[in-house]
């Protein structure tokens, strides 16, 4: 009897601490899980067909396959909840060609790649290359077509904003109610010139959801060589919708110090670059522009733009300005998968001829006053 009691008192004590360890791993599994992260997948692919005139100096036509309205990409994001209200943050993201397979080489590999710290009290802190405050501010309330994800082929506003991406950079974002509030610094990491080849920016956004959304920012850059020269930005603008139809208006400037020659490592283009784009050509550049979009269902989206530039050169020859339009029929055939087709047209006067002035990247194929430009494509979202 004895000895059966001793027999059933280990079996008692074996499973007793083996429910413990369960009960232990069960607590170990509970505190992990209470730090929640993930981590998502996500691109863009899209490509067309563009007819565009004028498009070498012969003043020949070209029909090409392109990389379409939007630029497409691929990317990582992720969040860690690590308690008290705070997030870690990051994203990775690089932009290609898919006609040919090849990154874009506008731009370095991961074309965004930042890291930061997100608080539901004090704000939003990231660091490494991303969107500029200026760019945020057109994104957030004024960009035309305000439907279409990343920027693309003909999107004249992004040419006003410094390039859009910029390298080196803290930035802080604060919201009260519909307010946020941006501020970030670029460092242009010169030895005994703390300034040269910096960027500094803020911006204010109204987001009270629809009917309206207002947005201003500034943005300061510094030549690297010559850390006395600036490239100055200002934009401001705002939208209106009602029912299914969106105003946009906005206005935008790019003034530039005479020795300022494009040394700006923080930026998407070499000084060379630059150069070829015609960018350094101007002492002043001045944007007003529009659109109205109209939403038909869930499916068609219609839009009409105009952009208006002058540009006040570093010499006479330079002086010139522009005048653009714009027609988009977008068509979802799924919630991911739509079609489109987009027609533009630019007049070219002075300085403006030969300049980079229709999206954010690639060489201007307007060698002529005048460019008409028709593109038909496909667009998936993953």
């Amino acid at each position: 009897m004895r000895k059966v009691r001793r027999l059933l008192g280990a079996r008692y004590r074996r499973k007793a601490g083996l429910l413990a360890a369960i009960a232990s791993t069960a607590t170990l599994y509970s505190v992990s899980s209470a730090a929640q992260s993930s981590v998502t997948l996500y691109g863009l692919v899209d490509t067309g067909i563009r007819y565009t005139t004028h498009a070498d100096r012969q003043g020949d036509s070209r029909v090409q396959m392109t990389t379409g309205e939007s630029e497409s990409h691929f990317g990582f994001k992720g969040v860690e909840d690590i308690g008290g209200g705070t997030k870690v943050v990051f994203q990775l993201e690089d932009r290609f060609f898919p006609n040919s397979g090849q990154t874009d080489p506008a731009y370095p590999y991961f074309n965004t790649a930042f890291v930061g710290l997100q608080s539901s009290s004090y704000g939003k802190l990231t660091m490494g290359r991303q969107i500029n405050p200026l760019a945020d501010a057109v994104l957030s309330a004024f960009i035309t077509n305000p439907w279409l994800p990343t920027f693309y082929q003909f999107r004249p506003e992004v040419t006003m904003a410094q390039g859009v991406w910029t390298s080196n950079m803290v930035k802080y974002a604060a919201r009260w109610q519909y307010l946020t509030a941006e501020v970030s610094y670029a460092f242009g990491g010169n030895a005994g010139a703390f300034g040269a080849g910096s960027q500094i920016g803020a911006s204010l956004i109204y987001l009270p959801g629809q009917p309206l959304r207002l947005a201003a920012a500034y943005l300061d850059s510094r030549d690297a060589v010559n850390g006395s020269a600036h490239l100055k930005s200002w934009t401001a603008g705002g939208s209106y919708s009602f029912g299914a139809t969106t105003v946009t208006a906005g206005w935008a400037v790019n003034r530039q110090d005479a020795g300022f020659q494009g040394n700006f490592p923080n930026g998407p283009f070499s000084a060379p670059e630059l150069t070829a784009l015609e960018f350094n050509t101007f002492t002043s550049r001045q944007m007003f522009f529009g659109g109205v979009s109209q939403q038909i269902a869930d499916s068609i989206h219609l839009s009409a733009n105009v952009w208006r530039t002058i540009q006040t050169g570093k010499t006479q020859a330079a002086n010139g300005n522009a005048t653009q339009f714009q027609l988009l029929a977008d068509y979802y055939l799924s919630k991911r998968t739509d079609t489109y087709l987009e027609a533009d047209y630019s007049l070219y006067r002075g300085g403006m001829v030969g300049a980079q002035f229709q999206g954010v990247n690639a060489l201007s194929s307007a060698f002529g006053t005048t460019q008409l430009g028709i593109m038909a494509g496909v667009r998936h979202m993953f």
